[in-house]
């Protein structure tokens, strides 16, 4: 899918400087306790489901209309796995930092199906048999997998890994 009219909007505004948006994830699950992953398109790197909460979009509509649209996979949300700020810097240079909500789900329906655009390759993966994921992808599979419900969040003064800036933002 392209990027959304009001990205699109904002960015003629301000050309690739920061811009701070709003961001869903979801680690889902099905029947064998099989996490589904992405291969995305922007960077070929496999990843949980995800992507940017439209303008007058609540975060929970905007998690099942993503995982849908990039893998085929209907879920249903369990809990919420936490939340905390990541930043990005896409390969033509648009830098973002995205205050992202992450979910645990179930899948209730679908077929993994990549849609050619966002999304590669789909597949559902073991969790002791994941592809190589960054830090990103693997503080919101251990978060959300985890027996404890309580969403994870950085304390204040933490610097977990995953949050890291980039040298260019």
């Amino acid at each position: 899918m392209p990027v959304s009219p009001y990205i699109a909007r904002m960015r003629k505004h301000i050309g690739s400087e920061l811009l701070m948006l709003y961001g869903v994830s979801a680690v889902v699950t099905d029947g064998a306790g099989r996490v589904l992953l992405a291969r995305r398109g922007d960077n070929g790197r496999w990843s949980v489901p995800a992507g940017t909460v439209d303008p007058g979009e609540q975060p929970a509509d905007a998690l099942v209309r993503e995982v849908y649209e990039e893998t085929g996979i209907e879920v249903e949300i369990e809990r919420l796995g936490g939340v905390a700020t990541h930043p990005v810097v896409y390969p033509n240079g648009d830098a973002c930092e995205y205050l992202n909500v992450w979910f645990r789900c179930r899948a209730v329906g679908g077929e993994p199906t990549a849609d050619g655009d966002e999304s590669l390759a789909v597949g559902w993966f073991a969790p002791d048999e994941l592809p190589e994921l960054d830090d990103w992808s693997r503080l919101r599979i251990d978060t959300a997998l985890r027996a404890d419900p309580q969403p994870w969040y950085a304390a204040p003064g933490e610097h977990h890994p995953a949050l890291h800036r980039p040298d260019n933002l």
